[in-house]
């Protein structure tokens, strides 16, 4: 994974289990006209350190950082693609604004050049399923290649498709997550018009508190994070190191608002149950939470009530931390980045905190681990992610050989 925290799993994971922040100034363009200027940003990336120099110009930013991060997953799990195994292996990552950089720059020199100056490749460098084609095209993968494009649910969607098509015989072996980075003017006035985004520009690594009272909005973030999901006997054969089993996946529409989350948080709580009855596991098996948690003030209410809608007293009880905190909302990203986390937190047995919760809110009244890493054993957990148009999902991991 790639996150506004490090390059690479170990880095982004460490610097979770200090609590750090990777919010900082904008500066991948002239934030100076918005009222947010501030953005969880990837430090010292280098395409070339992963893409052939011939290829960087074919992809826009979301597609680099997917691609290195397809590389790490491929060079974790040892998974070899041959001519007999590449049309059972596929390839699905979701976002949730694709090329946006890449089209505001084209647009421009449209605008000032003409239709000339227009790349011959525009059209791919920007298009939501040219993360996974591009995957796929580089390793030779030849299963089933998609793309999901639900807002910020976007990676955990792919994750759960995934594991769907392999529960269901179409595939052995499924690459899959999510990719972002639309860290642009279009983009930052897009949500900056909808008061979407935090305006605490004097302290960038305060900006993102979820469950604080104090909150208000979320901050931007850029990312990619991908996993390999392989049918389990398919794993045991070649000796594949097994972090986690995927043991349920839910999914729900809000039917409610563009942009706002149900007042209810019925969504949340429908996709939740619906990924734990997947899972087949009893509620009281769930260990750790991993919140959307986005630092606006509907979300984290309206979660914090599903969460207790569906556990009970039992919610009470359970860690439930926001990844947010530390690397800002990274989108369609998000889900795949603290898909890796909610596992990382079971293998490791540390769980991450919600950083900046200084000032609690009488609505959010879990245990929200804050501040401080906690040591804990995880047999079972879930991930959370919510999107725009009401559009929701949920995963629950288990331990290997656990429930």
């Amino acid at each position: 994974m790639l996150t506004p925290l490090g390059i690479g799993v170990e880095k982004s994971w460490d610097a979770m289990c200090r609590g750090e922040s990777g919010i900082d100034k904008v500066t991948q363009f002239d934030a100076k006209d918005m009222t947010s200027r501030i953005a969880g940003e990837i430090k010292g990336f280098e395409p070339a350190a992963y893409i052939e120099h011939k290829e960087i110009k074919k992809m826009d930013r979301f597609i680099q950082i997917a691609v290195a991060a397809s590389q790490m997953v491929m060079d974790d799990s040892g998974l070899k693609i041959t001519d007999e195994n590449a049309p059972r292996i596929g390839v699905i990552v979701g976002a949730g604004m694709g090329g946006l950089s890449s089209i505001e720059f084209f647009y421009k020199r449209l605008l000032e050049n003409g239709p000339r100056r227009v790349s011959p490749f525009f059209i791919p460098i920007v298009i939501i399923n040219l993360a996974a084609g591009q995957i796929a095209i580089r390793y030779g993968i030849k299963g089933p290649n998609s793309a999901v494009a639900t807002a910020c649910a976007s990676g955990t969607h792919a994750i759960g498709d995934a594991f769907k098509i392999i529960q269901r015989g179409d595939a052995d072996a499924m690459i899959a997550g999510g990719s972002e980075a639309c860290i642009t003017a279009i983009g930052y006035a897009g949500f900056c018009a909808a008061k979407a985004l935090s305006t605490n520009n004097d302290e960038p690594k305060k900006a993102s508190r979820p469950f604080d009272v104090k909150r208000d909005g979320f901050v931007m973030g850029e990312g990619a994070g991908l996993l390999m999901l392989e049918e389990l006997e398919f794993a045991q054969r070649r000796g594949a190191r097994i972090y986690a089993e995927i043991a349920g996946y839910g999914m729900s529409g809000d039917a409610y608002h563009i942009t706002a989350p149900s007042p209810d948080g019925d969504g949340a709580y429908r996709c939740m149950k619906a990924a734990m009855a997947d899972s087949g596991l009893p509620l009281t098996d769930i260990q750790y939470i991993n919140a959307h948690g986005t630092s606006t003030k509907f979300n984290d209410e309206f979660e914090t009530m599903a969460i207790k809608r569906l556990f009970g007293d039992y919610a009470y009880k359970i860690p439930v931390s926001s990844t947010k905190s530390m690397t800002g909302h990274l989108l369609g990203a998000g889900g795949g980045v603290e898909a890796i986390v909610t596992v990382l937190t079971m293998s490791k047995g540390i769980i991450t905190p919600t950083i900046n919760y200084e000032y609690p809110d009488p609505k959010c009244d879990l245990d929200y681990v804050p501040n401080k890493a906690r040591q804990a054993e995880v047999n079972a957990a879930m991930s959370n992610s919510f999107g725009f148009g009401g559009t929701n999902a949920s995963l629950v991991f288990k331990k290997p050989n656990k429930m």
